[in-house]
């Protein structure tokens, strides 16, 4: 039998799976820095290394017994895991994780080996009764949300820390979550479903300068990481994360379109009175058709100009055309527009019909417009707000 799966990621769940892999491509990227004090990072590279099951590990002629949720290492390794220069800053590390109740650790052949537990790792992550090795490269492990934000708000987070937050935080299609089917979204569960969130906010919950998120989010995005969308004024940014399909789902990552994602979250579109910059496009005037009913919408207060109104044909066609609907690139193919008799208040609701010259082949798409406030927009410009149902 044939069968289609459809894959959901779900915003309640309160853990999220971390590969090794990717922890360990993480480990080695010195691209991103860990000079913080959130304590998020030390205390994933812990966990990443913890043992799923019992194994003895044989340290200079030594066998030693691991269970799970526990492993041995030198402390030079620990040094270099944790990326810092001396030893004593390790232990420092590992003292304050056990002072908090994270971990739990002891030294054994006089200070030279770290035995570590995971306090919780029972309640996360499986425990497996039988003996066998633990391959620390492979596979993967849960880690609990609430956890990370009892960390990252314990001081000054680090490039490592802040990439580890917003990759736990990252959601893909979720019905709940407003843009997350175009791609994985980050999202902190603030309860309002909406993952647009202000560099303001970046700053208070990662404890950093509004300049340095700015500079970190654009460097993350340059190296390749995340997608960034940002919106003008007080609308806040989207943060997309790229190759998380790829490693959490094993599917080909997504691109994303940016005019694609300012529709999805009903943020300005802004169009210049500017005649030059309305035709900058492929479709011709007359391939769109505007019903004579929509000029007596357009006889209301906060009308939108029949001029920008093709200019958000053009756009909504544009956008069409990314998402594989070819018709949207045909220079015969018609765009109609009708007015939709239940406009409410300054929302101005419409009908367009995308049509081929074949007569087979029809679409069918409402467009809601709000005009914005002028007084909040730049001279010369007006800013209609576009969502594509």
């Amino acid at each position: 039998m044939d069968y289609q799966i459809e894959i959901k990621q779900i915003v309640d769940y309160p853990r999220c799976r971390i590969y090794r892999s990717f922890f360990r491509d993480l480990m080695e990227d010195r691209n991103i820095r860990t000079n913080g004090s959130s304590y998020l990072f030390y205390y994933m590279v812990l966990c990443s290394f913890a043992n799923f099951r019992s194994s003895n590990r044989r340290i200079e002629g030594i066998s030693y017994l691991i269970s799970p949720g526990e492993w041995i290492c030198t402390l030079s390794d620990l040094s270099e895991w944790f990326r810092v220069r001396f030893q004593h800053q390790a232990l420092a590390i590992l003292d304050y994780l056990q002072a908090e109740h994270y971990i739990s650790y002891c030294k054994l052949a006089r200070g030279n080996l770290i035995k570590f537990t995971i306090s919780d790792w029972k309640e996360n992550n499986t425990w497996l009764e039988y003996n066998y090795p633990c391959a620390k490269d492979i596979g993967f492990f849960f880690f609990p949300i609430s956890i990370a934000h009892e960390l990252i708000s314990l001081g000054r987070c680090s490039e490592m820390d802040i990439v580890l937050d917003l990759w736990l935080h990252a959601i893909y299609n979720d019905t709940q979550i407003q843009g997350s089917d175009i791609g994985p979204v980050v999202y902190f569960r603030n309860s309002t479903k909406n993952p647009l969130i202000s560099y303001s906010d970046l700053s208070s919950r990662w404890g950093i300068s509004k300049a340095s998120v700015s500079r970190l989010l654009n460097k993350l995005q340059g190296i390749g990481y995340l997608s960034l969308v940002s919106f003008s004024g007080r609308h806040g940014s989207v943060i997309y994360l790229c190759n998380y399909l790829s490693t959490m789902f094993a599917i080909s990552d997504v691109m994303i379109d940016k005019e694609e994602v300012s529709m999805t979250f009903k943020v300005p579109i802004h169009i210049p009175d500017d005649n030059s910059v309305l035709d900058n496009t492929s479709i011709r005037e007359e391939q769109i058709v505007i019903d004579a009913s929509v000029n007596s919408v357009s006889d209301k207060i906060s009308s939108v100009s029949e001029s920008h109104i093709r200019a958000v044909i053009k756009k909504v066609a544009g956008i069409l055309a990314t998402q594989g609907l070819s018709c949207c690139e045909c220079p015969k193919t018609v765009y109609k527009l009708y007015s939709l008799s239940d406009c409410k208040g300054s929302e101005l609701n419409y009908y367009l019909s995308i049509s081929c010259p074949d007569g087979k082949t029809h679409y069918r798409f409402e467009i809601a417009l709000h005009p914005l406030d002028v007084a909040r927009t730049e001279p010369g410009t007006t800013t209609p707000e576009g969502r594509l149902a």
